[in-house]
């Protein structure tokens, strides 16, 4: 998956935030072609789904085409039968979509569940025609949600006022496992024969997804590919916050270009104690650059000159240090989803929160849609990072260490996260495969079903000036399918003379290391090792 860096706050904001990046922008089929005729589109009978009622069933033969997108390379995909199952849970009053893609020719034999970003379930187009493409049966959900994945005031308040838990029970996982039943059944009504095996390929929302899937649908998919997973959202979500309230109490707003100084003056600082001078950071929990350092230093900010004053690093110390319920954001991230700053109408700078996490206090935590960041103050904000998972966790907490269950059943899992996501930040994924270490026997035990690769320089999904692993869930199908458990993903990206760069991501708790003789830009440069 080819991606690019996306680094203003609000060209950042106008995308689905805890989206895998590929799957959620916006795109637009062209380029339609014949259709194949190699399999016949007619509606199956409707599956059975334990606990819900199937409303209708329908199919539909569509062209082969092009879906494109201003960010990211065209995903041409072949003819294909559309079959949608619409259901509903009695009690409930909710209205279900499942939507399934199946190749007319040229299935490969395997399913594969498509994960969402945001406050959306799942991705009807782009992600499709990426599993459509590679020769997946491919199928979605919207969860009875909708598809926004900023904002969910359509669904997140019953008529009461409080929080629908019915709906968020389906956005966190009871669709999930009615995607998998019904993907899998439409996928082998219509080729007359069961999937031979089934994967489960997210990101973000869709990474946490895939760990919901291992930890209470453990037989679901033979393999998940969770990339960095939304793991604990009622924590991380809250602590994307906690720039803008530091903005708030300290009145201090600085510009994204000053946030944008200290970034960059951070990884130059530490940027050689991995041995490379290449602008990423290895291991950027290991950077100890003080902000004060910046302190009286000028610089230009869309043609005007600033210098930087003590309020603005002091304001920096207190993002980086972070809020104790949480990580903090790692100094090779940008600034940009957790502080943004942006020209009001009167031309002073405003914060704009992260509007996924701002709509998480807003509706699930406080139930109160005027409620805003303005008068918060520390001790409020205490008391939302408490009561967040506090209340929540319950629904959607995704963070359960116990994988026996997966274990098991023979499943494998891969999670890769970017070290400066800016969004979901890394050590919640680290944190989490510890965890999983503690309670199943130790990291060799854990080794044999759940690996994890750290992207240094990546940001979320994509992005960012190091290289992204290139094809993961291909080394997910190796080692479900031959038993291939990968040490390393290979990883690329280009640096900005259009050089090609390589690496292969290494296996946590692993790093990797410069030979410090040869070619920096190639994989065959460096070795993993502790």
């Amino acid at each position: 998956m080819s991606t690019r860096p996306v680094r203003r706050g609000l060209r950042l904001l106008a995308v689905p935030l805890l989206a895998s990046v590929a799957l959620l922008l916006p795109t637009v089929p062209v380029s339609a072609a014949p259709a194949a005729t190699s399999a016949e589109c007619v509606p199956p009978a409707a599956p059975h789904v334990p606990g819900a009622r199937v409303l209708s069933v329908t199919a539909q033969a569509k062209p082969a085409g092009v879906i494109e997108s201003p960010w990211f390379p065209p995903i041409a995909y072949p003819a294909l039968c559309e079959i949608k199952v619409t259901l509903t849970h009695p009690g409930v009053n909710d209205t279900v979509l499942v939507a399934a893609w199946l190749p007319r020719a040229g299935w490969n034999g395997r399913f594969q569940g498509v994960g969402g970003g945001g406050y959306s379930m799942g991705n009807f187009e782009f992600g499709l025609a990426m599993a459509l493409r590679d020769g997946y049966a491919a199928a979605t959900t919207d969860g009875g949600v909708g598809a926004d994945g900023l904002d969910p005031a359509s669904w997140a308040l019953g008529p009461d006022g409080k929080v629908n838990e019915e709906l968020l029970t389906n956005f966190s996982s009871r669709s999930l496992h009615d995607l998998a039943l019904v993907g899998k059944a439409v996928t082998a009504a219509h080729y007359g024969r069961p999937a031979g095996y089934a994967y489960w390929n997210g990101c973000s929302t869709g990474g946490r997804q895939g760990l919901m899937n291992a930890q209470r649908y453990p037989g679901d998919y033979d393999g998940v590919l969770a990339a960095a997973p939304a793991i604990s959202m009622p924590r991380f979500l809250v602590a994307d916050l906690w720039g803008q309230v530091v903005m708030r109490q300290e009145k201090v707003l600085p510009s994204n270009c000053e946030f944008e100084a200290f970034q960059q003056a951070a990884i130059k600082a530490c940027d050689t104690l991995d041995g490379v001078a290449d602008g990423v950071l290895e291991q950027p929990l290991r950077c100890k650059y003080d902000p004060a350092s910046l302190i009286g230093q000028k610089i230009l900010c869309e043609g005007k000159e600033i210098t930087i004053s003590r309020a603005v690093a002091e304001v920096v110390r207190k993002i980086w240090a972070g809020h104790p319920s949480w990580s903090a954001l790692p100094k090779s991230a940008p600034f940009n989803v957790v502080a943004d700053t942006q020209p009001g109408p009167d031309g002073k700078l405003v914060g704009v929160p992260n509007p996924i996490a701002d709509n998480w206090v807003r509706y699930f935590v406080e139930e109160n849609p005027k409620f805003t960041l303005d008068s918060v103050s520390y001790r409020d904000f205490n008391r939302i990072a408490a009561k967040s998972p506090a209340k929540l966790d319950r629904f959607i907490g995704s963070d359960n260490p116990d994988l026996s269950g997966f274990r098991r059943a023979g499943g494998k899992m891969i999670t890769w996260h970017g070290w400066t996501d800016p969004i979901i930040f890394a050590q919640g994924t680290t944190d989490y495969r510890d965890r999983v270490e503690r309670r199943m026997g130790g990291a060799a035990k854990v080794d044999e079903f759940y690996r994890v690769f750290l992207a240094p320089g990546v940001d979320h999904c994509g992005g960012g000036a190091g290289p992204a692993p290139v094809d993961p869930l291909g080394a997910l199908v190796k080692w479900v399918e031959q038993g291939k458990a990968p040490d390393t993903l290979p990883a690329e990206t280009k640096d900005a003379t259009g050089a090609q760069i390589t690496r292969n991501l290494c296996r946590y708790p692993q790093i990797s290391h410069y030979d410090g003789k040869n070619d920096p830009k190639q994989a065959t440069s460096y070795h993993c090792a502790r």
